[in-house]
């Protein structure tokens, strides 16, 4: 079978094309050659959350790779049949679980029987989307899609010392349903979350007051809550703002660093959540990214989003290169329709 080649520079130059085709060359049995991966970041290479999600994936398929070393710019990757099992992977940073985990999930729904994953290292990661992401957004629409999976979060893992775990577990599909959310419906619910560990309880009170202020008058009765965790989980802060709308669940997050005001991170993730519900989108720019290769799947869908990042280009053009998909990317009204052909 002819070996697909990949430029890891192109579009967003990160880690996001050589996930999106480790995951479709183990679901199609297309093999690749990834060059100059992550070429546009300040440490090209693989790192080691990159390493661990290539050798996770030669692991569920008995994958031929050569390449696959610390800081390789280079990778070729020869996919063999998708196994189920029960798996257990440590990238021993903290780097992000979910990225490995959205990397492999998809060739699990077509593996050969059911499979559990442990993955350790960073569950709350700046860079990545956190799994409260994941469980309320991303997994409620992917059941619908008619997969069987289950996550869990066993453990926090905050930037930078990691240490944390996450769970799931996935019965293989014999097909997925295609998905249409072009509307999102009136909003049901708003919650504001401030997770601390190893960090003053205070912080999280001056988080919820000041989110208080910027979001009240706007989602009206935004409930509250703070959970306050072992240090043993930290240092780390993150807080969340979710959005239950009829037809979807979005979540935003920020995260505290050392020296910043909590009323600077209340602020950011009040700005992410005004602007989605100031718009007419159904799902929000980091949520569109990763619904585009379910869909591909699938064969047909669409949705509209507040934005088209370089995330979602660079991963329709790669998807494009496995499958027989093509994308239609039109902006009406001020929202982005995206919709398979």
């Amino acid at each position: 079978m002819k070996m697909i080649e990949l430029d890891g520079s192109h579009g967003e130059g990160g880690g996001q094309i050589l996930r999106t085709a480790l995951t479709l060359s183990m679901i199609t049995g297309i093999p690749f050659r990834i060059e100059r991966i992550r070429a546009r970041r300040s440490k090209p290479g693989l790192l080691r959350q990159h390493l661990t999600a290539v050798n996770a994936a030669v692991q569920i398929c008995g994958a031929q790779a050569e390449g696959a070393a610390p800081g390789s710019q280079a990778l070729s990757f020869i996919p063999g049949k998708i196994r189920g099992d029960d798996y257990r992977f440590a990238i021993g940073t903290a780097g992000s679980c979910t990225l490995v985990l959205q990397t492999l999930l998809p060739a699990l729904w077509f593996a050969d029987a059911p499979s559990t994953l442990r993955i350790s290292g960073g569950t709350h990661n700046p860079a990545a989307p956190p799994l409260d992401f994941l469980s309320r957004s991303w997994l409620p629409l992917l059941l619908r899609m008619g997969v069987e999976m289950k996550l869990e979060l066993l453990r926090h893992g905050f930037y930078p010392a990691g240490g944390g775990e996450l769970y799931a577990s996935v019965r293989p599909v014999s097909a997925l349903q295609p998905l249409e959310l072009l509307e999102r419906g009136e909003l049901r619910a708003a919650r504001a979350t401030a997770i601390v560990a190893g960090v003053p309880i205070e912080v999280a009170k001056r988080e919820l007051a000041e989110l208080h202020l910027q979001l009240g008058g706007v989602l009206g009765e935004l409930r509250q809550e703070m959970r306050a965790l072992s240090s043993r989980e930290g240092p780390g802060n993150a807080l969340l703002v979710e959005l239950q709308y009829r037809e979807i669940t979005e979540l935003f997050t920020a995260f505290g660093e050392k020296g910043l005001p909590a009323e600077v991170v209340a602020s950011r993730v009040a700005k992410l959540a005004r602007h989605f519900h100031g718009s007419t989108a159904a799902v929000g720019e980091h949520l569109a990214d990763q619904l585009v290769l379910p869909l591909a799947l699938a064969g047909a869908g669409a949705f509209t989003t507040v934005n088209v990042s370089s995330h979602l280009q660079t991963n329709v053009e790669v998807i494009g290169k496995f499958l027989p998909v093509e994308f239609s990317l039109t902006r009406t009204a001020g929202v982005h329709r995206i919709s398979l052909r």
